[in-house]
């Protein structure tokens, strides 16, 4: 009963308001408040009033103006970097070496037979000095041209640069020829005609693109890698592992530390780009090793034989040892962050490392190990972990399969795709040539995958050296020969021997981390200082203000309240412009109808009965609206 009394006045209290006018509530605000300027308003004279209340005018806008400039600094979340050296023992990197040759030409040369000839002879043409000198014999077996024609080698005559003259060097060798190579035409004459691979949608298609190079050699290593891709991507994987390069031939000597190991602590993987390659402590099946010391005494050293003249002559310009220090568990992208060792030499690498430690959202848009990336990661095959490189090219070859119906040689493939060849997918070349020089995938590439937010950096310092020297190079040669092959004969020379030492410079590692430039602290105690400088207020000041706007509302709605009651009575009197009757004015009617009963000898219907004295009029709501009935405040009664 006393909770139904304290809810009751406590609608009386809501129903009454403030009990102030707009005006009242302005000039109690004003006298009450602790901020300077409105107190001096209500008091000062009308000038000083005037100018009292622009300037208290003037600096809250100026408030309002650095608090939006706080908030969206806050908002902005950005980063400091922060640079701290420590020293610990740490995890010797992962090295990963692989040949800069994907494959022996030996085990090869029967697959790229014919497309040997056909840059032979096209080389042949290019560089014939005078027409109709040809070497080619009658008895050479003819070309199989349709290699060709899928991706052929054009030249284009650009003398008329308004209208270039396209030559395919088979079809118009002898005008192609008489043109660029006939007596008496100048150097700058013969430098206007450029190499193209000429690449289209489908054979005899006009819908074709050509890809120029500044230089022939270029034009001819391009158009040999998309051949021998198209025909190597038929190529089983074991065939293409055995054709490789194995580690017992690759590598002759390792050491770690003072440990002696072999080939056999090494995993053999295969990358497209060159073949088998083979890394050192990559932690899949062991635990890492850790370096006990730094300098080059207590590292890796390694001598590999790249079996330079085995090499594919048209496919790998560049003899030597790839190799890329990298973490555990990570897939090795050495095209892009690998380096070359040089046949002949000593190579040493010093190491560096730096840990990255990034923020994650909102401060910036990294991943942890790329869970809430949108691209399927291709390489999780591996059981790698996740790179933003490896996340761009899976992109790259699901757009590949999407746009041209089959992967990449280069890539690894999703489920149910095979890779590109001339004869399933004739226009491949064209697709992918199109797809990799588009911008707007690649730009869809870029804004899908993230950064890792920790990631370990390996900074190397590479010095090199002949190795070994011409005093003992017969003595080392005769015992690496032996040792390997188990033959008295030197079967190794300087063009294939390498000699790697991998290292720790230093134990000092640095870490590279971020932090908010901006915290909930800083946002709080800058707004306060604006308010403070500016108009002498602080958190008690802003209370009051939101005190005001609540009353202000509270009136409005009020008012509001208040105006609608009224007009629903103003419409109802409208619509019943007649009073009720009295009691006493149906006390009346009813004897009057009971006396026309009697006379006409009829019976009413129903006996009415006068009411009784004391009694409330009839109920007439179908008549008339009837005001709310408001309850006293200062009631006490019961309303039951």
């Amino acid at each position: 009963m006393n909770l139904r009394k304290y809810l009751i006045r406590a609608l009386h209290r809501l129903q009454k308001g403030p009990g102030y006018t707009y005006k009242e509530l302005l000039v109690w605000y004003c006298d009450n408040t602790n901020t300077h300027g409105p107190k001096r308003i209500i008091k000062e004279g009308p000038k000083k009033k005037l100018i009292w209340f622009f300037l208290t005018l003037l600096f809250a806008s100026l408030v309002f103006w650095q608090w939006g400039i706080l908030i969206n600094t806050y908002l902005s979340y950005n980063v400091t970097s922060s640079l701290s050296i420590g020293f610990k023992t740490m995890k010797f990197p992962a090295v990963t070496v692989c040949n800069a040759n994907p494959f022996k030409y030996s085990e090869v040369k029967h697959l790229l037979k014919e497309l040997d000839r056909l840059i032979e002879a096209a080389l042949e043409r290019i560089l014939q000095p005078t027409p109709g000198n040809s070497s080619e014999k009658s008895s050479t077996p003819p070309l199989d041209l349709e290699l060709w024609h899928q991706i052929p080698l054009v030249l284009i005559d650009e003398h008329d640069k308004d209208n270039p003259i396209i030559l395919d060097i088979f079809e118009s060798n002898q005008a192609a020829n008489q043109t660029s190579m006939a007596p008496g035409n100048t150097m700058s004459e013969e430098k206007k005609y450029k190499l193209a691979v000429k690449l289209c949608s489908h054979q005899g298609s006009d819908n074709c693109t050509y890809r120029n190079f500044t230089s022939a050699a270029q034009a001819v290593t391009e158009w040999y890698i998309l051949q021998s891709t198209s025909i190597l991507s038929k190529v089983p994987l074991q065939e293409r592992i055995r054709m490789g390069y194995q580690a017992e031939d690759m590598i002759l000597a390792c050491l770690y530390g003072a440990e002696p190991c072999n080939y056999k602590n090494f995993t053999q993987i295969y990358h497209p780009d060159h073949g088998n390659c083979y890394i050192f402590n990559w932690g899949m099946d062991e635990e890492a090793l850790n370096s006990s010391n730094p300098g080059a005494e207590f590292g890796l050293k390694l001598i590999l034989d790249i079996s330079q003249q085995d090499y594919i002559p048209y496919l790998s310009s560049a003899a030597g040892a790839r190799l890329m220090l990298h973490q555990q568990k990570s897939f090795p992208f050495l095209k892009d962050q690998g380096i070359y060792a040089m046949a002949g030499t000593e190579t040493s690498i010093g190491v560096l490392v730096d840990e990255l430690e990034r923020m994650g959202y909102p401060y910036s848009d990294c991943t942890m190990n790329g869970s809430d990336v949108p691209v399927k990661n291709l390489y999780s095959q591996y059981n790698t972990s996740y790179s933003i490189q490896a996340c761009l090219r899976s992109c790259f070859q699901n757009h590949m399969t999407e746009t041209c119906g089959c992967g990449h040689y280069m890539f690894p493939l999703p489920e149910g795709v095979s890779y590109c060849n001339n004869e399933d997918n004739p226009g491949w070349a064209y697709c992918y040539s199109s797809l990799r020089s588009s911008i707007r995938h690649r730009q869809i590439c870029i804004d899908s995958c993230k950064e890792t937010c920790n990631d370990t950096q390996y900074k190397m310092t590479i010095s090199m050296a002949d190795w070994p020297s011409e005093a003992s190079e017969d003595w080392i040669f005769h015992i690496l020969s032996y040792e390997r092959d188990m033959s008295t004969n030197v079967t190794l020379d300087r063009n294939g021997i390498i000699k790697l030492n991998i290292y720790f410079q230093e134990y000092n590692y640095r870490t590279i981390s971020e932090s908010a430039a901006t915290t909930i602290v800083w946002l709080l105690s800058s707004l306060g200082g604006q308010f403070g400088f500016w108009m002498g207020g602080s958190v008690l000041c802003l209370i009051e203000f939101g005190e005001i706007i609540i009353d202000s509302l509270w009136i409005t709605i009020i008012n509001v309240i208040s105006w609608c009651k009224g007009l629903k009575q103003k419409r109802a009197q409208a619509r019943y412009p007649d009073t009720p009757p009295t009691v006493s004015e149906l006390v009346e009617a009813h004897t009057n109808l009971g006396f026309q009963h009697e006379d006409t000898g009829t019976c009413p219907r129903e006996e009415v009965l006068p009411p009784e004295p004391g009694t409330p009029p009839p109920n007439y709501d179908s008549l008339r609206v009837q005001p709310l009935d408001i309850l006293s405040p200062d009631s006490d009664a019961d309303p039951e």
